[in-house]
């Protein structure tokens, strides 16, 4: 159904050049999340993706795993740049398969989200994939 999005290209500092192109799906994202307001909040989700500190966490203890020294401070969540980076982080190591609607579904629902509870907001993020 988006199969559209699966463009190739170098994503900076993946240390591959030849990546998913999440930048569609995550512009979705952001349109649906805060309307595009990277200073967005809704209690302990702020920013353009409305990110929690949850997420920053598990982005961290991915670098770690990965024996990166990055790290991610909760004020990054504020910046649409590293928002977009700790997304596509998640997506490499828990979506390494690049399915688009299970990366749109978790990011609402989390990791072991319900496709009933999740259908909403995928419709309304998909519709924002077609629009644009």
């Amino acid at each position: 159904m988006i199969s559209s999005f699966t463009a190739h290209s170098a994503n900076e500092g993946t240390g591959s050049t030849n990546e998913f192109d999440w930048n569609p799906v995550m512009d979705a994202i952001i349109k649906v999340e805060s309307g595009g307001n990277r200073m967005a909040k809704n209690g302990n989700q702020v920013g353009a993706m409305q990110i929690t500190p949850i997420v920053v966490a598990e982005c961290n203890q991915i670098l770690k795993l990965r024996n990166s020294a990055k790290r991610y401070a909760l004020s990054d969540r504020f910046s649409v740049k590293k928002s977009k980076e700790m997304f596509v982080l998640i997506q490499s190591f828990h979506n390494p398969q690049n399915d688009v609607e299970q990366a749109i579904r978790a990011w609402n629902g989390g990791p072991h989200y319900s496709a009933r509870k999740t259908q909403r907001y995928y419709e309304k993020v998909l519709r924002h994939l077609r629009d644009r």
